[in-house]
């Protein structure tokens, strides 16, 4: 399990390293171009139900730290579904590698 940490007031994320991974570098992407947007995930099943959201700022300190020493291969296609996400006005919303955008749209869809 790694984390982000993020801001002076040591807000920690916990994010599966394979996720945080592929987040670093979309992430890493926009905040490089003096982008801001927002972070957004549900809640893992041990933490209170729920959501949150980051707002990311190039100027706000931001660490990755992975329990794994090695690096991850990274998935094209899921980083590529991460960064259309982060362009959005929404903002990037951590989804799991394995659901295809058609599936999100179908899921998406039928929730409203």
């Amino acid at each position: 399990m790694g984390t982000i940490h993020y801001g002076g007031s040591g807000t920690i994320v916990h994010i599966e390293d394979r996720a945080l991974a592929h987040l670093k570098v979309v992430i890493s992407t926009k905040l490089r171009r003096g982008e801001s947007f927002t972070l957004s995930w549900r809640h893992r099943d041990d933490e209170e139900r729920g959501r949150s959201t980051l707002w990311l700022h190039p100027a706000i300190p931001l660490r990755f730290v992975f329990d794994e020493s090695e690096p991850t291969m990274l998935s094209r296609e899921w980083i590529e579904r991460l960064a259309e996400s982060a362009n959005s006005s929404g903002g990037i919303m951590l989804v799991a590698e394995d659901i295809a955008p058609s599936a999100e749209a179908d899921a998406s869809s039928s929730a409203h």
